[in-house]
């Protein structure tokens, strides 16, 4: 009775088929990806006897009227099994295991389709094989489901005054919301989604759908517009008229677009459409398909990329008290940073918007009241290097130059920003940025960026991404519920890869107590909070967004945070519920750091730490929330706690946190 109801759900879930059909197991067999040639060239994904997709058309709509799965016909079917360890420098764990079974069709008309199926989920991807460029229309690619499904929906925030109809203005973005819970079909079709995006499935299952190998062609956004339980593929068209403008004058803004996405080479591959699966919440924080998808290391060596902590001049205002000069965006304030950075044995300072003359759009242009020499000579003396924030178009218009003038006085990286958008054109200029950098020996973090595809991989260089509503957004924003949000992201936009939150606040406020305060910002929830936030979140290069003044008054909580590592050897994602609650471990050389964040309940957490390899700790240190802490949310105590029999226990209060170090 068992095998005949197991039959019948997945008939359910992918049809009957009376043309031709291929299928591919994970290598677990729990995954099972239906391939059909029919009309349409479609697949359909089960894990164990849950429906996952239901039969999914994909495809890719050519200028000259050819169109890539319409009535296919398959000429040769080919598998493989790949079963391997791959190194994964300057990432969350050493080395990941790549274990997968792959399926490739070649197809009548010059291309193939690729899927792999993993134990965590599946990927599919475009290969063409024409001898001339070649321009896409469109691409289709839906992702249909059996029922209407709960999803964490990343809606695009459409800014006032774009140009063009609703859809077309909401590819000018920056690709930073908290989620909207809602089911498929009540998906607002105004509306589009970026990427990464959940839907909650049968028997606790989730599914999250993202992409990886994003280069030279558009990012993937999605879309319910006819109220079905499906989503389906928007790409924005190719930029066909730019202006320099937007924020100071620092960006490429789009006021016309061509009818096609992209315009490419004939031979190459797509980027991978990927469909991540989990039983349980906790397998979504530890996820590694983005990178396994991703294009191998294109700059060898990657000896002289040095991940770290940066002290952050933009959040807290450039506010400094206690000292005998007037703080700003003067070289006296910028030493002051870089004084305070060598005493915690903190790797950088950055410079943030201000240092070059402003609306110039110049980046050789600096403002007279910093000298970038000096202050490089500065920080060289303490070990102390410095990174500048620069503006899209600013960096775009001379990018070799402005990376050889500034590798060759002595900077380490840049920081950036307000690319806002994920068309053909800005894509290929992460890619140019990335490698431009690393031949200058320059490594980058991107923000007003769209999520990671797998580029840290490819160019390790680039150490991260913003594309998260972070805590920069607690300046301005008092209505977000940014605790909920902080145990949200872990499960969905961390997926994709590392992300800038800007964690490290001082000034804590509780759910009654927090207020944007523009010049003196604090953050929601609490001191341990902040503190266990450096080991949840992936960020090789990771900030420490307030004042000197504030950490040098907090000593034991600023020695803590300089002391964790940005890049692991180990993660295992301990406990966890989207939503709710998140445990983190990681491991660096002999030391295990265990991180714990929880939404507005309180939570009593018991962890048996026998789960991770070799521990055989009768000790270690714990930050966690004071008995106060719900009342005062900066209140902390800070102790040895024992192991007994592998499990601790402790408690975090409303909005709370607790990091432990073994």
């Amino acid at each position: 009775m068992k095998k005949l109801l197991l039959s019948a759900l997945l008939m359910l879930c992918v049809s009957t088929f009376a043309q031709k059909q291929y299928t591919l197991q994970s290598p677990d067999k729990d995954i099972t990806v239906t391939i059909k040639a029919g009309e349409q060239l479609t697949y359909a994904v089960t894990h164990g006897s849950t429906c996952v997709l239901t039969p999914s058309p994909i495809g890719m709509k050519l200028a000259d009227g050819t169109m890539l799965g319409s009535k296919p016909v398959v000429k040769s079917a080919k598998t493989r099994s790949v079963n391997q360890i791959l190194p994964s420098p300057l990432y969350k764990k050493a080395q990941i295991p790549e274990v997968y079974e792959e399926l490739t069709l070649t197809l009548k008309g010059n291309y193939k389709v690729i899927f792999r199926a993993y134990d965590a989920g599946v990927a599919y991807r475009f290969e063409t094989d024409f001898r001339k460029p070649i321009i896409i229309e469109s691409e289709t690619a839906d992702f249909n489901f059996d029922a209407d499904y709960r999803a964490l929906i990343p809606y695009v925030l459409r800014r006032a005054g774009q140009e063009g109809d609703l859809i077309s203005q909401q590819f000018y973005n920056s690709f930073e919301n908290t989620y909207t819970d809602t089911t498929l079909s009540q998906m607002d079709p105004q509306k589009l989604a970026f990427l990464p995006l959940l839907v909650k499935l049968k028997d606790g299952k989730k599914a999250v759908i993202t992409e990886a190998d994003l280069e030279d062609f558009p990012g993937l956004y999605l879309r319910n517009a006819n109220g079905k339980f499906g989503l389906s593929a928007v790409h924005a068209g190719y930029p066909k008229v730019r202006e320099q403008g937007g924020h100071n004058n620092l960006q490429w803004m789009v006021k016309e677009r061509e009818n096609y996405i992209a315009k490419t080479a004939g031979k190459r591959a797509f980027p991978w459409r990927i469909i991540t699966i989990s039983e349980n919440d906790k397998e979504l924080a530890d996820n590694d398909l983005v990178y396994l998808l991703a294009s191998p290391n294109r700059i060898g060596d990657v000896s002289w990329i040095k991940p770290g902590k940066v002290a952050w001049d933009w959040w807290n205002w450039w506010n400094l008290y206690g000292v005998d000069f007037a703080a700003g965006i003067n070289n006296e304030t910028y030493k002051y940073f870089i004084d305070f950075a060598s005493e915690y044995g903190i790797e950088y300072v950055i410079l943030d918007e201000g240092w070059a003359v402003n609306k110039k759009a110049d980046l050789f242009q600096v403002i007279p009241e910093i000298d970038l020499p000096e202050l490089v000579r500065y920080g060289a003396e303490r070990n102390v290097g410095l990174v500048l924030w620069a503006g899209y178009a600013a960096m775009d218009k001379d990018m070799e130059h402005v990376c050889q003038h500034y590798s060759e006085m002595g900077i380490k990286g840049f920081k950036v920003d307000f690319m806002d958008g994920d068309d053909q054109m800005i894509v290929d200029f992460y890619y140019r940025m990335a490698e431009t950098a690393a031949r200058y020996h320059l490594f980058i973090d991107f923000h007003g960026a769209y999520k990671p595809t797998g580029l840290n991989r490819t160019y390790p260089n680039v150490l991260n991404h913003e594309g998260v509503y972070g805590m920069e957004q607690e300046r301005w924003d008092s209505k977000s519920d940014f605790v909920t949000n902080e145990v949200t992201i872990p499960f969905i936009r961390m997926l994709a890869g590392p992300m800038d939150y800007t964690q490290g606040a001082m000034r804590n406020g509780g759910k009654y107590s927090f207020t944007a305060i523009y010049t003196e910002p604090m953050s929601q929830g609490t001191r341990c909070r902040q503190l266990a936030e450096y080991v949840i979140y992936e960020s090789p290069f990771n900030m420490l967004c307030d004042s000197p003044s504030n950490y040098i008054r907090e000593d034991e909580c600023t020695r803590f945070i300089a002391s964790v590592p940005t890049t692991w050897d180990e993660t295992i994602v301990l406990d966890g519920k989207v939503g709710e609650y998140i445990v983190i471990a990681r491991r660096k050389d002999f030391r295990w750091y265990v991180g714990a964040i929880t939404n507005w309940e309180e939570r009593d957490i018991e962890l048996d730490l026998s789960v991770l390899p070799n521990f055989g700790a009768k000790s270690g240190r714990i930050f966690r929330d004071g008995i106060n802490a719900n009342r005062a949310a900066r209140d902390y105590v800070a102790e040895q706690i024992q192991v007994m029999g592998n499990k601790v226990k402790f408690h975090l209060a409303e909005g709370g946190g607790a990091v432990m170090v073994f």
